[in-house]
């Protein structure tokens, strides 16, 4: 049962709103589901050609996008002998990225680094003003991460779509 408006108001006050989950790795289980089954043995990250995943807290391994690009070759998975990802007919996972506030477009510059990075071409420069800002279409961006390493000031990150699970793979 989803907690009540007013507990979540009440924890934000207390500063016990939870953490986003971490970016894990393509075809990750659901995060419980994924936390029981992954053994933290780095044969998905020693797999991965992109050099993307690394160990993060607890020595689970976590897609750090500022790294690069994460190409779906599904080398990860196939070396995972706990099956804490598992390819299938579904998406990898379910994130999308979002722009913050320091995007150099906001503040009159022109840049084009997280459009021309894009393999999707999710992001499209649409001019508003004197400079083009890029616009990210959701139904279309793979939460490659491809944009995020380029960004001169770090202003794109991924985060998961709210239509579409976090990860690919139901628990």
């Amino acid at each position: 049962m989803p907690a009540s408006p007013h507990l979540s108001r009440r924890a934000l006050l207390r500063g016990r709103v939870p953490a986003p989950p971490p970016l894990r790795p393509p075809w990750a289980l659901a995060e419980p589901a994924f936390l029981a089954a992954c053994t933290a043995c780095d044969r998905c990250i020693q797999a991965c050609p992109e050099q993307v995943l690394v160990r993060a807290g607890g020595g689970l391994p976590v897609f750090e996008p500022a790294r690069g690009e994460c190409t779906f070759c599904g080398d990860c998975a196939d070396a995972c002998a706990p099956r804490a990802l598992q390819r299938g007919a579904s998406a990898p996972w379910g994130h999308v990225a979002v722009l913050g506030e320091a995007c150099l477009t906001g503040q009159g510059v022109v840049c084009l680094s997280c459009a021309e990075a894009c393999p999707e071409r999710a992001i499209r420069m649409q001019r508003r003003g004197p400079v083009a800002v890029p616009v990210i279409d959701p139904a279309t961006c793979s939460g490659c991460g491809a944009c995020v390493g380029v960004c001169p000031t770090a202003a794109v990150s991924l985060r998961a779509d709210a239509g579409v699970p976090s990860t690919g793979v139901p628990a």
